[in-house]
């Protein structure tokens, strides 16, 4: 089963949802506004890896993992860059990696 058929991402103008389903496993679900959104980050993974979104909101110290072959997980990268979340120059550079990780705001 491919990680896109139980992982999937979704977003509207009030936010974000994560619906997960993995296999054999409780199936969960949540979601942070887009207002809530402070820090951006995107680890580039390797040929046998998906590359990561790890998004930081207000709601919780903990990050938003979201993987970037999740259903819609490209889409909401698009969005982040669109919204001023994240750099566009950034993400082209995290594309084209193997290896890295990227973040914005920058330190």
């Amino acid at each position: 089963m491919e990680l896109g058929d139980w992982f999937h991402v979704s977003f509207d103008e009030a936010g974000v949802r994560r619906q997960v389903n993995p296999p054999g496993k409780e199936p969960w679900s949540d979601g942070f506004a887009w207002e809530d959104v402070v820090r951006v980050c995107l680890k580039a993974g390797d040929l046998f890896e998906s590359d990561e979104l790890y998004i930081f909101t207000r709601q919780r110290p903990e990050s938003y993992v979201i993987p970037t072959e999740a259903e819609g997980g490209l889409a909401l990268l698009g969005e982040l860059v669109k919204r001023g979340l994240f750099d566009a120059q950034m993400a082209i550079e995290a594309a084209t990696a193997t290896e890295g990780l990227w973040c914005w705001p920058e330190e």
